[in-house]
């Protein structure tokens, strides 16, 4: 039977489809004869034909190539490329539906993987963005070279070619502008650019990032080796056509590889960092520091955090996946004290300059895996009474959701970037665990991203 279905799409074949509801990477979700279709671009309500691209066993991918009934909420990007660089998926959907269609995806997730009576969940509405553009805060740029000129965007979706991006409408506008002088420069003093196949050249990205509140600007030039050509120009250059350029940075990574920074970072001029602020909170950005990038949806984030979490006063707070400390500095003024823990010893060390600049005494911070260093706490007497989680897209650790369930903290507040994970964590969770609601926030206008706040209680044995 499973044979059957498989071979009932054909390579290449065209077919009619209506699209029910969109998938978790913002594509569009039919059925044809049972059988699960992805179609990119295309959304719910809309009757299309398509063509088959890939067979799977369990499902098929294809392309629209006539839209027979378009959605009311379809309208023209306003990106020129946004279909072909996979940056965004989603700016062909009007914003508002976008957050419909994001909280539906989390309940999606939740009917998939959980056996929650859904009807009963508080999953609240989206909260958007009052102008979903220009949001973004950082940029890291691909560089490339065609015809004698220099590109710089990002690589297309499912494939190798780059896209070069004159302007992105998710970058913040300062962004946007250091990237294309940075490029103009490089271009006007011919500096080679890197070379995959060949393994020559020399630039191979342009991270540029701005302190929306501060206004301060940092560029990262990512190189294949340690000696610059016309650095010293290079530097004159940006400072002169840069005023607010506060930080330029280099970072060397000779590997091949898809990932964007090296090892060796080394400060070119100004400082190693540039200055954010977020609600009463001053934050070091340094080259490889991980920051959200959506700063104006990240203090809402972290408000609906802090509601979530309830605090008095007297309790003892666990800021699992820490980083350098944001949600647990933002909980710690109603807290009695917030402990963190992180793999990276990095960001421990930032942490506690963090807490340390803002005088918070009741904090600290350890290097270490969450599921290892809780339980020798607890072993301690130490035992937290609410437990904050920011996992990545993996979701929990299993070793550390067992430790959840063996110290049953009071309340668990789960941020999730992934709702496929979150629900899955849930349902391991709901053995002494229940749902009382989930917010999402779209931290991620355009794309099919969808981060959520999941308010988890301990279960009480008589209600």
């Amino acid at each position: 039977m499973k044979t059957e279905q498989s071979i009932k799409i054909q390579p290449k074949q065209t077919f009619p489809l209506t699209i029910k509801r969109l998938g978790i990477n913002g594509e569009g979700v039919g059925y044809f004869k049972k059988q699960v279709v992805f179609v990119p671009g295309a959304l719910p309500g809309e009757e299309v034909v398509v063509e088959a691209t890939k067979i799977h066993p369990k499902y098929a991918e294809a392309k629209i190539k006539k839209i027979r009934i378009q959605s009311q909420h379809r309208v023209k990007p306003l990106c020129p490329v946004y279909d072909q660089c996979g940056g965004c998926q989603l700016q062909h959907l009007s914003y508002d539906q976008q957050l419909k269609e994001k909280r539906d995806v989390v309940i999606q997730a939740l009917e998939r993987h959980t056996k929650l009576s859904i009807d009963k969940l508080d999953i609240r509405n989206t909260i958007g963005m009052e102008n979903p553009w220009e949001y973004r805060n950082k940029s890291s740029f691909q560089v490339g070279e065609k015809n004698g000129k220099l590109l710089a965007g990002l690589y297309g979706l499912n494939s190798h070619q780059l896209i070069n991006i004159e302007q992105c409408a998710v970058q913040h506008s300062q962004t946007n502008e250091a990237t294309a002088k940075v490029k103009a420069i490089l271009e006007e003093l011919k500096v080679p650019v890197y070379n995959e196949k060949t393994g020559k050249g020399v630039i191979r990205t342009i991270v540029t990032r701005v302190g929306v509140q501060t206004g301060e600007l940092q560029v990262v030039l990512i190189t294949s080796q340690k000696d610059l050509p016309k650095k010293e120009q290079i530097i004159e250059e940006i400072q002169k056509r840069l005023s607010n350029v506060k930080s330029i940075v280099q970072n060397i990574n000779g590997e091949k590889t898809s990932l964007i920074f090296g090892e060796e970072t080394s400060t070119l001029a100004g400082e190693d960092f540039i200055q954010e602020t977020l609600g009463d909170l001053q934050f070091e950005l340094s080259a490889r520091t991980f920051f959200q990038l959506n700063p104006y949806q990240t203090v809402k984030l972290y408000n609906e955090v802090k509601k979530a979490a309830g605090l008095t006063g007297k309790e003892k707070v666990v800021d699992a996946y820490c980083g350098v400390g944001t949600i647990g500095l933002w909980l710690a003024d109603q807290a009695a004290e917030v402990r963190g823990m992180d793999v990276i010893p990095e960001s421990i060390e930032d942490a506690k300059k963090n807490a340390k600049r803002h005088g918070f005494t009741n904090t600290k911070y350890v290097p270490g895996k969450a599921e290892e260093v809780l339980p020798k706490w607890v072993k301690k007497g130490w035992k937290p009474d609410v437990i904050v989680v920011d996992p990545p897209r993996t979701g929990l650790d299993n070793q550390l959701l067992q430790t959840i369930l063996q110290v049953k903290p009071e309340k668990l507040i789960y941020v999730s970037c992934n709702p496929s994970t979150l629900a899955k964590d849930i349902q391991t969770l709901s053995k002494s665990f229940e749902v009382k609601f989930i917010q999402p926030v779209d931290m991620f206008p355009h794309t099919s991203h969808i981060e959520a706040i999941a308010q988890i209680m301990l279960k009480r044995i008589n209600n």
